[in-house]
């Protein structure tokens, strides 16, 4: 049985939440899972198929991307990922959490593992390259598998745009950088799942998108 990649749209930003898994452990990568409507669709889907949760990995930690992470940490106690430069990121999401409509957002635990880019992740018959894409965050990263030609890229490239450079640690030379440095080094037929909106390639990216004309 190969890997199987679904996408979950949550939260008022209609972020993507990630479950990738091997027919056994699955790893969620983004949780913007919210309320309990929200949460209950995440977990149903886990217990219809089975699996085992490995482990929470975050591409960032905007606001966007980790309100599920407190509910899911405290249901599964599994390993926590984020890049270490993204820390303060995370530490600031409770600080203007309300001001968005979240009053019930509920801190995570410190991520006990920290990135720093350039590890290989294998849980079970998943296994990830982690990539050091900053720009849009300070500690963003990107999830590149192999077997799938997929790359799970939370808010660098979207379909036609990428992600936005005027929060608190942004930076569009950098996030420049993360783009033509990285990204555009995969094959062409490589999948991007994106953090909003639907997927697209780096084939389709290389020749299309708006990061072309700065």
């Amino acid at each position: 049985m190969g890997l199987t990649i679904e996408r979950f749209t949550f939260n008022g930003f209609q972020e993507n939440t990630i479950v990738v898994d091997d027919g056994k452990l699955c790893v969620i990568i983004d949780p913007g899972c919210y309320d309990k409507h929200e949460q209950d669709q995440l977990l149903n889907y886990i217990d219809e198929k089975n699996l085992e949760v490995a482990a929470v990995l975050l591409t960032h930690a905007h606001i966007d991307h980790v309100l599920g992470c407190a509910f899911l940490l405290s249901k599964y106690n599994v390993d926590f990922y984020l890049h270490e430069k993204d820390l303060p990121t995370l530490e600031a999401v409770s600080n203007y959490a309300h001001v968005y409509g979240f009053p019930a957002y509920t801190p995570p635990p410190t991520p006990n593992k920290l990135l720093k880019g350039g590890e290989k992740l294998t849980f079970g018959r998943i296994t990830f390259d982690v990539f050091f894409t900053p720009g849009h965050a300070p500690g963003h990263v990107v999830y590149y598998n192999e077997e799938m030609k997929s790359v799970i890229n939370g808010d660098v490239l979207f379909a036609g745009s990428f992600g936005r450079v005027d929060l608190p640690g942004g930076d569009l030379e950098t996030l420049k950088r993360s783009i033509f440095d990285i990204m555009f080094k995969f094959p062409d037929e490589t999948l991007v799942y994106c953090g909003h909106g639907g997927e697209t390639t780096i084939g389709q990216e290389k020749l299309t998108n708006y990061i072309l004309q700065f």
